[in-house]
């Protein structure tokens, strides 16, 4: 059942449906002639032994049925078999029908016994106060109907209720800080799948502090290279003046600003849910003033038009033209194009590509690729394309040969 309400509400009906089928079945199996039913009958041969005959005068018989009702101390009347009354006694009864041979009556006057004599006289003898009354077995009947289905709901009852405590369990233990608390997903109703999204969320979360984690830890890393050659070129300057060596040091510097910059656009992108701007742009026009920027780089297309924030989306360019110029080989070629009802873009060089092995890890923020050297430039940058690309509703991806980056987004409306 996937359906948590479909669980409580079949069970309450397979519970009455149970306690009808039982009392259908005790009552198909049950004597014909009850315990009550046989004290019914012995009480009104019992009875027409202390009232007079039926051919008796009928003030004999009025005074027989005051003794009777007197010992009793009960409403008394007797009526014949056609239903007439011959004698009475305190206030009015109701009168006995005629299909049945005794049992309960009910009436405005109140309830009341009614029972056969074997001269096929009637007996009608209200009920004391004393005495049991009738709705006390139909309040067992029902009591017996709220323990069936107090019985029968537990067992759904309470899996559900352990289900939430192990749910609770797991939240508190999140808040805890073990971000690798997950719950045990059991069924498919509603519960099981608050089970699912709550671990998706758990692994979400470990996913982002791990990330996070891992960010800083690069990034503190990388940034302590440029600062390192920066502080050695500062030593060497000072008793000289070297302009190859005033050129480095810019250089090292324009990389440093370049790093944070990145770290803070990354971290910018985590925080922030929603696009700063959100505006029609031409991925051609976009891509033609960043191919303008380098040598060797040449722009194929038609225009397309996307949305999203004009100021990431030529980020991810300018971050995929700086890729090609670092790591691979002209000339560089950029093409933007429809495809599949998309958004395509392109940007491929003349080098020799990626290894399939370094493919996975490609988009990995400082990823730095099998028999790179340690000096090599890394960086964020190609993980910002992936981000910028997965922001606007797209993804980018990789293929060679030739060796290209190919950014998928999709086409404003």
């Amino acid at each position: 059942m996937k359906r948590l309400y479909l669980q409580f509400y079949l069970t309450i009906v397979a519970s009455l449906l149970l306690v009808v089928l039982t009392a259908g079945a005790l009552w198909r199996l049950a004597v014909a002639a009850t315990p009550v039913s046989l004290a019914f009958a012995m009480a009104g041969e019992l009875v027409a032994v202390a009232l007079a005959p039926a051919d008796a005068p009928p003030a004999e018989q009025q005074r027989a049925l005051a003794r009777v009702a007197a010992r009793l101390r009960t409403d008394a009347t007797l009526f014949t078999p056609a239903g007439e009354p011959i004698a009475s006694v305190g206030r009015p009864v109701p009168a006995p029908d005629e299909r049945r041979d005794g049992g309960w009556l009910y009436g405005p006057s109140g309830t009341a016994w009614a029972l056969k004599l074997p001269d096929g006289r009637r007996l009608v003898v209200r009920v004391s106060t004393g005495h049991g009354h009738p709705a006390f077995g139909l309040v067992m009947f029902l009591g017996g109907i709220a323990l069936a289905i107090g019985i029968g709901a537990f067992p759904v009852v309470r899996r559900v209720t352990r289900r939430l405590e192990r749910l609770q369990a797991g939240v508190e233990s999140l808040g805890a800080g073990d971000l690798s608390a997950r719950v045990k997903v059991e069924g498919r109703d509603e519960v099981a799948r608050l089970a699912e999204s709550f671990n998706a969320a758990a692994a979400r979360i470990e996913s982002l502090v791990g990330a996070h984690k891992m960010l800083l830890a690069n990034a503190s890393h990388e940034l302590r290279t440029p600062l390192a050659r920066i502080r050695m070129g500062i030593e060497l300057l000072k008793g000289q003046v070297d302009a190859g060596r005033k050129a480095a040091l810019e250089a090292d510097i324009v990389e440093l600003d370049q790093l944070i910059d990145e770290i803070l656009l990354a971290s910018r992108l985590d925080a922030v849910a929603d696009l700063e701007a959100d505006e029609e742009i031409d991925l051609l026009a976009l891509a033609a003033e960043e191919c303008a920027r380098y040598d060797h780089c040449t722009l194929t297309g038609a225009p397309v038009l996307v949305r999203g924030d004009p100021r990431l989306l030529r980020r991810m360019i300018r971050n995929l033209l700086e890729n090609a110029v670092h790591h691979g080989k002209p000339p560089i070629a950029v093409a933007v194009r429809a495809r599949n009802g998309q958004a395509a873009l392109e940007v491929c060089d003349a080098g020799p590509g990626i290894a399939a092995a370094e493919r996975p890890r490609l988009f990995e923020p400082f990823h730095r690729a099998a028999g790179t050297a340690a000096t090599g430039r890394t960086g964020l940058g190609l993980a910002l394309v992936r981000r910028i690309a997965q922001r606007h509703g797209g993804d980018a991806g990789y293929r060679a040969p030739p060796s290209c980056f190919t950014i998928v987004l999709p086409i404003a409306r």
